[in-house]
């Protein structure tokens, strides 16, 4: 009875604090969207969008790490998604993965599965290119870079209206299939399958 009264009332003190400090929280979060309202991936119908207050300190710096690790994780998403879905799809590649081993493509499961399956030395390139495409260029702050620029044009554009298009699908597609792949990863791990056969 003493910890469920000791319990009630660190919640009710909480929530007061919670309250008193919901109007300054709110002016702070206003200025920052403002600061931040017309960047690249604002997009209709949600608009800016912090739920969790990432950018109420209104920093230039903070925001632009966030997008940089934003675009990172968005396009190896990307990358994971269609690794999930594209073997469904075409099949697999003929040949081996590992000659040595004797291990086909063939022989390695979809999803989550494929884990155990590829040797050690396959885990090891994966790292050593994961590596070399972090540490390839220059990231600082200011860099092109830093801004997810790493002078692959083929997919942009010269005419800067169509270019900003462009890069506003590429961040709205790199978010979904970020939800995606966690979306299939849990799919997989509770069932075994990706797709809930």
């Amino acid at each position: 009875l003493g910890l469920a009264v000791i319990g009630s009332a660190t919640v009710a003190a909480a929530a007061l604090r919670q309250r008193a400090t919901q109007g300054v929280r709110a002016k702070r979060q206003i200025v920052s969207m403002a600061a931040f309202e017309n960047e690249l991936g604002v997009q209709e119908p949600v608009g800016f969008w912090d739920p969790a207050g990432f950018t109420a300190d209104g920093s230039v710096e903070n925001f632009a790490r966030r997008r940089q690790t934003e675009l990172k994780h968005g396009r190896v998403s990307m990358l994971a998604t269609m690794g999930y879905i594209t073997p469904e799809i075409t099949g697999k590649l003929p040949g081996y993965l590992s000659p040595s081993a004797g291990l086909k493509f063939a022989d390695i499961p979809n999803g989550l599965a494929a884990i155990s399956k590829v040797p050690a030395a396959g885990w090891a390139q994966i790292v050593a290119y994961g590596a070399f495409c972090e540490l390839s260029q220059d990231q600082s702050p200011g860099t092109p870079a830093a801004a997810g620029d790493f002078g692959f044009k083929v997919l942009t554009s010269s005419d800067p209206a169509e270019k900003e298009k462009k890069l506003a699908a590429e961040i709205a597609n790199s978010r979904l299939a970020m939800m995606a792949i966690i979306g299939m990863f849990f799919q997989d791990g509770l069932t075994g399958s990706a797709w809930g056969d």
